[in-house]
């Protein structure tokens, strides 16, 4: 596991291809102003942690990465929906689970405790993109959407999944697996029957999400291995914890 720290922050660190001028990063719970249970780097508003906390948080994040811009923040809501930023401010953060962009000044974020946070460039770091996908987005087609915007061959994309869920944690009921199955039934490899209790799954969901980035012609799909469940001491848990923080995964272009 790739870490680095900041400023008494603790980062990990992608393991990928990506070219020297493309920048990114996953926040870990260490350092921060938070008190628990969100302690202490959450840099969520709506999880009911102090929202002075959450702007002290946000504000130590962005002098600890030196960042161009303050952090594309969205209102995600486990939608298909993808946003372009062009350099454009906000009232408020648009509602949509994934952002992309090619301005030099652009920080493209999501916020994830369990759910799949995926960076996304390509070999010449034309743009940057962040996509969050539950089971939700992932089944309503987020992953594909932002795909399908972005610019260039998808032979030269590189997506890297960072800490989520991992399957031994990962208990879904029929629903979930029908909105896969159903789909494309190879997909049922991705879910491990329940050794007690019928109608129940244990799912891969990053693995779910490289089988559509497969399908989608994306074969440099970079897994972190990082489980959120598992591992406390680093990551927030919204499965484990129900009330807790959120870590952040970024992606931005270096400045000259």
């Amino acid at each position: 596991m790739p870490i680095f720290h900041r400023n008494d922050l603790t980062f990990i660190q992608p393991d990928w291809l990506a070219p020297e001028h493309i920048k990114a990063c996953v926040t870990t719970r260490v350092g921060g102003k938070s008190q628990a249970p969100f302690d202490a780097l959450n840099l969520a508003t709506h999880v009911g942690d102090d929202k002075q906390a959450v702007i002290q948080n946000r504000e130590l994040l962005q002098q600890a990465l030196q960042l161009p811009s303050q952090p594309f923040w969205l209102t995600q809501e486990h939608t298909d929906k993808v946003v372009l930023w062009e350099g454009l401010s906000y009232d408020s953060p648009p509602v949509a689970d994934a952002s992309w962009t090619t301005e030099s000044e652009g920080v493209s974020c999501v916020l994830t405790a369990d759910c799949l946070p995926l960076l996304v460039t390509n070999e010449e770091g034309h743009f940057v993109a962040a996509i969050h996908a539950g089971w939700r987005g992932l089944a309503k087609g987020v992953v594909s959407n932002t795909i399908q915007m972005l610019p260039g061959q998808r032979e030269k994309m590189l997506v890297w999944i960072g800490p989520a869920i991992s399957q031994p944690y990962f208990e879904v009921g029929k629903e979930v697996f029908d909105a896969f199955v159903n789909e494309n039934t190879d997909a049922e490899k991705f879910f491990k029957p329940h050794n007690r209790t019928p109608q129940k799954w244990y799912a891969d969901l990053p693995g779910l999400a490289e089988f559509k980035l497969n399908q989608l012609g994306i074969e440099q799909v970079f897994q972190s291995g990082l489980c959120s469940y598992r591992d406390q001491e680093w990551f927030y848990s919204y499965r484990r914890d129900q009330q807790t923080g959120r870590m952040a995964s970024l992606i931005w272009f270096d400045q000259p």
